[in-house]
C-alpha cells in the first residue's frame, strides 16, 4: 500500500513488575509493586534505609525470587526465563566487585574470557573500556591502589563487557567525592544516550535529581509516589517569594497589603506562599507597585527533591501520584 502511514508499534517497557510482594518471615519487604521503565530511560528508585530498594533490585536482577507478581525484564519473565534475563543485564553494587590483586586491564580481560569472547576481542574490548572510562593511565596497576571513584568506575566497566542493555545501579556512587560522583555522571549519561536502560537506586537525592527521567518513592515496602523530580516537588507545599524592603516602612505597608505574607523583622523581609510560577511573581509585584512601596530584593523559593522526599516518606501508607 503506497501513501499510507505506518503505524508505529508501542515498545515494550524494558521493566515492568505488578503485583510483586516479598517477605522474609513475617517482616514484608515489598507488598504489591507496580511498575514500568520506559528503554532507553533512567528510573531512580529513592526510600529510606530498609525500605526495599536493595531487594527489589535482587528481584529484577534473578539473585533472589519474589513470592508473588509478574516481573518482566528485557522483554522475559524473570520467573520463567533468568537466564535470558541474565543475558540482557547488568549489574553493579554498593560495593565494588573487583580483584585487588589484578591490575585493571587483567580484571576487564577476566571478564571478557568468563563472557567467552575469545582473546583478541577481549583484549581490545578490555583497552576501549578502559579509555571510555578514564582508565587507561591505570590499566597495568594493580586495584588494591585504586581511589574508590577508580574502582567503581572500573566495576561498571566491567559490567560492560557483556553489552546490556538494561544495568542495575545499587547506590553506585555511595562514598565517592564529589568529583567522582559527576564522572559517573557523566558515565551514565553516555550509556543512556546509546539506548541503555538504567534502573538507579540512590541515596543522594541530587543524583536522582540530576539523572532521572522518572522517580519512585518507596517506603515501609510501598511505591508511594512515582513521577518526575519536577512533579514530585510540586506535591510538597512551601514555595514562596522572599521579598526584603529597604525599612520597616516600607515592610509595614508591604505586610497589609500582602496577605498570608510571614514576616522577618530583623531581616526587614516578608515570604509570600507562592507556587513560584510567574503568575503568582506577577501578582505580588503588580500589588507592591501599586501601593509604590519600594523593594530591595526578591527571590523565589521552591520546596527541592529533599522537601519532596522527607515529606513523602512522612506518610508511608497514602499512595501520592504526581501529576
Amino acid at each position: 500500500m503506497s501513501g499510507g502511514v505506518v503505524d508505529q508499534q508501542p515498545t515494550s517497557p524494558a521493566i515492568s513488575t505488578a503485583g510483586l510482594r516479598k517477605s522474609y518471615g513475617d517482616q514484608l519487604v515489598l507488598d504489591g509493586i507496580d511498575l514500568e521503565v520506559p528503554e532507553g530511560t533512567v528510573f531512580a528508585l529513592l526510600g529510606p534505609n530498609g525500605a526495599g530498594k536493595t531487594t527489589m533490585v535482587h528481584i529484577l536482577s534473578t539473585l533472589i525470587r519474589a513470592d508473588a507478581g509478574t516481573v518482566r525484564v528485557g522483554g522475559h519473565d524473570v520467573a520463567d526465563e533468568p537466564d535470558a534475563v541474565r543475558g540482557v543485564i547488568g549489574v553493579t553494587g554498593q560495593f565494588a566487585a573487583v580483584d585487588g590483586l589484578l591490575t585493571g586491564a587483567e580484571n576487564l580481560r577476566l571478564m571478557a574470557d568468563l563472557r567467552h569472547l575469545g582473546r583478541s576481542k577481549g583484549r581490545r574490548l578490555a583497552s576501549d573500556l578502559l579509555e571510555q572510562f578514564d582508565l587507561a593511565d591505570a590499566a597495568a596497576t594493580t586495584v588494591a591502589t585504586y581511589s574508590g571513584g577508580m574502582r567503581r568506575r572500573l566495576d561498571l566497566a566491567m559490567t560492560l563487557v557483556g553489552d546490556p542493555r538494561i544495568i542495575f545501579l545499587d547506590e553506585p556512587t555511595t562514598g565517592l567525592d564529589p568529583r567522582s560522583r559527576r564522572m559517573m555522571w557523566q558515565i551514565i549519561r553516555a550509556l543512556v544516550a546509546d539506548g541503555v536502560t538504567i534502573f538507579l537506586t540512590t541515596q543522594y537525592l541530587e543524583e536522582a535529581d540530576q539523572l532521572a527521567d522518572k522517580i519512585a518513592v518507596l517506603d515501609h515496602g510501598r511505591l508511594i509516589a512515582e513521577g518526575t523530580a519536577a512533579e514530585l516537588k510540586r506535591l510538597v507545599p512551601g514555595g514562596h517569594i522572599r521579598v526584603t524592603f529597604p525599612d520597616a516602612s516600607a515592610l509595614d505597608a508591604a505586610a497589609r497589603n500582602l496577605d498570608g505574607a510571614v514576616r522577618d523583622d530583623a531581616a526587614l523581609s516578608l515570604e509570600v506562599p507562592s507556587d513560584g510560577g510567574v503568575v503568582s511573581l506577577r501578582a505580588v509585584l503588580e500589588r507592591l507597585d501599586a501601593a509604590s512601596i519600594d523593594i530591595d530584593e526578591l527571590s523565589i523559593h521552591t520546596p527541592d527533591l529533599d522537601d519532596a522526599f522527607l515529606a513523602l516518606t512522612g506518610v508511608p501508607d497514602q499512595k501520592v501520584t504526581a501529576s
